[in-house]
């Protein structure tokens, strides 16, 4: 799934490989591009990130988010929308953020006590980029046995 689609450029690069993409256009940044979507031979939707998304009946493995919390800092508290990510996100699944350093950090602090596994790199053009990527995989875990 990509949140934030733009022109539909992940779908693409990934074209070459038996797998399907999501395109979701986020509602409310003024660019409609799910017709180019669309044009493209992609699959795609609107979304407003601060309300729940409807995936049933299925799961996905690879989440790219790419600015979305800078999108809806000022919309909705990012904790909501990352609840919603670790609901459609399959156990061991990842997700790509790209965002600022400072929003990144914020989504590492709170996937970190979701017990997802993250790490964060610089962007591709160097450290002294002010974007930088955060690949996070949600780890599967279960309760406690229950001690005799």
């Amino acid at each position: 799934m990509d949140m934030n689609a733009g022109l539909g450029s992940f779908a693409a690069a990934l074209v070459q490989y038996p797998v399907w993409v999501m395109n979701v256009v986020p509602t409310g940044m003024g660019k409609d591009t799910l017709g180019v979507i669309y044009e493209r031979g992609f699959i795609g939707t609107y979304q407003d990130w601060c309300e729940a998304f409807s995936t049933y009946p299925r799961t996905y493995d690879l989440i790219h988010a790419d600015s979305v919390f800078s999108i809806y800092q000022d919309r909705c508290d990012i904790s909501y929308i990352l609840l919603e990510m670790d609901r459609i996100l399959r156990p061991e699944g990842t997700v790509i953020f790209r965002d600022t350093v400072e929003t990144v950090v914020k989504i590492q602090s709170i996937t970190d006590g979701m017990r997802w596994k993250s790490r964060i790199m610089d962007h591709e053009s160097g450290p002294f980029n002010p974007e930088k990527i955060l690949v996070a995989v949600k780890t599967y875990w279960t309760g406690q046995p229950k001690k005799q």
